[in-house]
């Protein structure tokens, strides 16, 4: 089960840093990315490994299946974020 980035984060880039599996996007060097409200998971690509969530100052990711009620549209959200990207390249 993937990790999900909420509406909490505050894209200080802590996480995109620590991931193993280069699944946080955007990062720093990406076009675009001062246009997002976000940062977001790639659920394809996550691993499942819980340190995004470790260093998180806002508290802002969750397990998918761990989600607050209020925040359940996320996963939809950061799953949504990435199928764009792949039709747009």
């Amino acid at each position: 089960m993937a990790y999900v980035i909420t509406d909490a984060c505050v894209k200080d880039f802590k996480c995109v840093e620590k991931c193993l599996k280069k699944a946080i996007h955007p990062t720093k060097n990406e076009e675009g990315w001062e246009a997002v409200p976000q940062l977001y998971i790639n659920p394809k690509r996550c691993q499942d490994c819980g340190t995004c969530a470790t260093v998180c100052v806002n508290n802002a990711i969750f397990p998918a299946d761990e989600l607050p009620d209020d925040k359940v549209q996320f996963k939809e959200i950061n799953a949504a974020y990435f199928r764009k990207r792949a039709s747009a390249a």
